[in-house]
């Protein structure tokens, strides 16, 4: 996430006051999130206090340890529903580190479990998560543009322009562009 953005800032302040919340709500201690989540106390601190934004790969991790899609921390960050989400009201989370982009296109509801993510993630890229947030968590990704390998239960598929991958995750995953193509597509989770 960008200095100096507002909304991104804005973003990252209720990340991290959901994430403080999700594990006051466990009664969990910094260090016991730590062990949870294999994320250093240290790291955990100043995403809590905002200080740092987090990256795609530890929010994974965190989420894992909570037991709950990415996805679903971010509709935890919003608190209203509306069932018609415009392109420009749709929240952008980046990780500049890898150059993945992921906007929530499903409007933010916290009693429905199905949802879109428009994601795009930048050529010679490669995000990797240990385990899902939710094993069995169903995934249908449909790949718009460019070229994908997914990693799943140690199996890479590459995906081109039209392919769809539907699984369910159970273990380690990882997505990678070749150096030559970003890729943009579309996960839908349920």
């Amino acid at each position: 996430m960008g200095e100096g953005h507002p909304a991104e800032s804005d973003l990252d302040k209720q990340i991290a006051q959901r994430l403080r919340a999700l594990r006051a709500e466990r009664q969990w201690s910094l260090e016991e999130l730590a062990r949870r989540s294999k994320v250093s106390r240290a790291t955990l601190s100043r995403l809590e206090n905002a200080e740092v934004s987090a990256t795609a790969t530890v929010l994974g991790k965190l989420c894992a340890a909570h037991g709950l899609p990415l996805s679903r921390l971010m509709r935890m960050v919003e608190d209203r529903f509306t069932p018609l989400m415009r392109r420009d009201a749709q929240p952008v989370w980046t990780d500049p580190s890898v150059g993945f982009q992921r906007r929530s296109v499903s409007p933010p509801a916290q009693t429905l479990a199905g949802e879109a993510l428009a994601c795009e993630l930048a050529a010679g890229a490669r995000i990797t998560y240990d385990e899902p947030p939710r094993p069995g968590l169903e995934h249908h990704l449909l790949l718009l543009e460019g070229q994908l390998d997914i990693t799943v239960e140690g199996r890479t598929h590459t995906l081109h322009p039209g392919d769809c991958l539907r699984y369910q995750l159970f273990g380690p995953s990882a997505f990678a562009t070749p150096a030559h193509s970003a890729a943009r597509y579309v996960l839908f989770l349920v």
